[in-house]
C-alpha cells in the first residue's frame, strides 16, 4: 500500500531541455510579421498568438504572466513558431479568452478552476479504506485541521480504465460498522464543515489503466457516477505503476466537462515522475494545467535526486531536498498554486524520506519568502505555493496528530 513503498531510486538525468531554437536565414524582411507584443496582463488561451524578442509564440492552453521566452518547449505553455520581422499589428492581444476555441484547437480551456472554497494553502491528507496498524477513523473523525481529504483508493474493475468503490470490510469491523449510507453521510458532514473530499485512484498496488481512448471515457464516467452516488468533489491521481499522460488527460477533460469548474483534480507523483518534462506524469500535469488544482509530489521513498540546479544531488528527509526538488515544477511550467509538498507523517507511514514537520514548515518559508532555507536556495520565491499534503490521516492520528497540529497552522502564516 502506499506508504510502504521502500525501492530507492537511483539519482535520474538532468531535466529535459525545451524544444530546440529555430533559425531562419534571409533578411528580416523576409520573415513572418510579428504577432502582437506579449502582455503580461492578458490572458490567452490555446491557438492565441503573440511576440517577443523577435519570435512570435503561440499559446498551447490558458496561461497568464507566462512569458514565452522563458515557457516556450516541448512541454511548456508556448510554442516557439520562429523569427519575425516586420511592422507588428496594432492590435492589442486578447484580454479574455474567447468563446469557442477554433474547432482545430484541443479541448476547450477556461482560466484556472475556483476550486470550491479550498484556501490559498491548505492541508491534503489520505484516508485510508483499510485497516494496516494505522488508527481506523471513520470518514467524520477526521481531525479538522484537514482541508482536502483523499479517500484511498478507487479500485479497478473488468471493464478497461472504469473504477469502483467498496468500503473495506477490515475496516468497517476495526471502526465498530461502517456502512455506505454512513459513509455518504460522513461526507456530507465534511462538507457542512468547510471540507472537500476527493478519490484517489492508484496507490502503490492499483492496476488501474487508461490507455486508450475507450478507457478515459470509462474512467470518466465511472468517476463522474462515484461523484453523483457519495458526495466526491473530485479525484486524485497516483498510479504507481505508470500512466498513459494522451489518454488520461483526455478521460480527466471529459470528467471536466461532466462535473463542471469546481471539479478538483490532484496528482500524487512518486518523486522522480517529476524530475523531467518529458515523464508522463509531469507531461499530463503540463498538459491539464488550465484545469489542474494541485500536484503533491511523494517527495519520500526515493533515496537521492537531483534539484533545479543540476548540480547536485540531494538526500531524501532534508529541507534541502524539499526544496530544490519542488522548484523543478516551478521553473518548468506550472504555477507556484499548483505545486506542494507531500510527506509522510510518521517514520512508519513510509519506507523513508520522514521528516520533522518543522522541517515541512520550514521548506514552505524558503519557497514562498526565501527564508529558513537549507544550503540550497531557490532561484526565486513563490509565495503562492499551495500547502502540503501526508500519507495518510490515519498514521498522523496514530502519531498524536503531530504533523496537521504543526503544519496547518503555519499555512495559514504564508503570504
Amino acid at each position: 500500500m502506499k506508504g510502504y513503498r521502500s525501492v530507492v531510486l537511483a539519482t535520474v538525468a538532468a531535466l529535459l531541455a525545451g524544444g530546440a531554437a529555430t533559425y531562419f536565414s534571409g533578411s528580416a524582411s523576409a520573415a513572418a510579421a510579428c504577432a502582437p507584443a506579449w502582455s503580461s496582463t492578458a490572458v490567452y488561451v490555446g491557438g492565441n498568438t503573440a511576440s517577443q524578442n523577435g519570435h512570435n509564440y503561440s499559446a498551447k492552453w490558458w496561461t497568464q504572466n507566462e512569458s514565452p521566452a522563458t515557457h516556450s518547449g516541448q512541454w511548456d505553455v508556448w510554442a516557439d513558431n520562429g523569427a519575425c520581422g516586420g511592422t507588428t499589428p496594432p492590435t492589442t492581444p486578447p484580454t479574455t479568452p474567447p468563446t469557442t476555441p477554433p474547432a482545430t484547437t484541443p479541448p476547450p480551456t477556461t482560466p484556472p478552476p475556483s476550486n470550491g472554497t479550498l484556501p490559498a494553502h491548505f492541508l491534503t491528507g489520505y484516508w485510508q479504506n483499510f485497516d494496516n496498524g494505522a488508527a481506523p477513523l471513520k470518514l467524520a473523525a477526521v481531525p479538522a485541521n484537514y482541508d482536502l481529504i483523499a479517500v484511498a483508493f478507487a479500485d479497478a474493475t473488468a471493464t478497461p480504465g472504469a473504477v469502483s468503490f467498496t468500503l473495506d470490510p477490515g475496516l468497517a469491523g476495526a471502526v465498530g460498522g461502517y456502512t455506505d449510507a454512513q459513509f455518504k453521510a460522513d461526507i456530507a458532514t465534511l462538507h457542512a464543515r468547510g471540507k472537500k473530499v476527493i478519490i484517489s485512484v492508484g496507490g502503490e498496488k492499483g492496476t488501474v489503466s487508461v490507455a486508450n481512448a475507450a478507457a478515459a471515457t470509462n474512467f470518466a464516467n465511472s468517476v463522474y457516477s462515484l461523484m453523483t452516488t457519495y458526495g466526491f468533489d473530485g479525484v486524485d491521481i497516483d498510479l504507481e505503476n505508470g500512466l498513459n499522460a494522451t489518454y488520461m488527460a483526455q478521460a480527466l477533460r471529459s470528467l471536466r466537462a461532466k462535473a463542471g469548474s469546481n471539479l478538483i483534480i490532484t496528482m500524487a507523483p512518486q518523486t522522480i515522475d517529476m524530475q523531467s518534462t518529458g515523464s508522463s506524469y509531469f507531461a499530463l500535469a503540463l498538459s491539464i494545467k488550465d484545469i489542474l488544482t494541485v500536484v503533491h509530489t511523494q517527495f519520500y521513498n526515493s533515496g537521492s535526486m537531483l534539484g533545479c540546479d543540476q548540480n547536485a544531488a540531494y538526500s531524501q528527509g532534508t529541507v534541502n531536498f524539499l526544496t530544490a526538488l519542488a522548484c523543478i515544477q516551478t521553473q518548468n511550467g506550472l504555477r507556484p498554486d499548483q505545486v506542494a509538498l507531500g510527506l509522510p507523517s510518521s517514520t512508519r507511514a513510509a519506507g523513508g524520506g520522514y521528516v520533522a514537520p518543522s522541517v515541512v514548515n520550514n521548506a514552505l518559508d524558503c519557497l514562498a519568502r526565501g527564508t529558513n532555507c537549507g544550503t540550497f536556495k531557490p532561484p526565486a520565491t513563490y509565495p503562492g505555493i499551495r500547502g502540503a499534503m501526508t500519507w495518510s490521516i490515519n498514521w498522523d492520528v496514530a502519531n498524536g496528530n503531530g504533523f496537521a497540529n504543526t503544519v496547518k497552522p503555519h499555512l495559514a502564516t504564508l503570504p
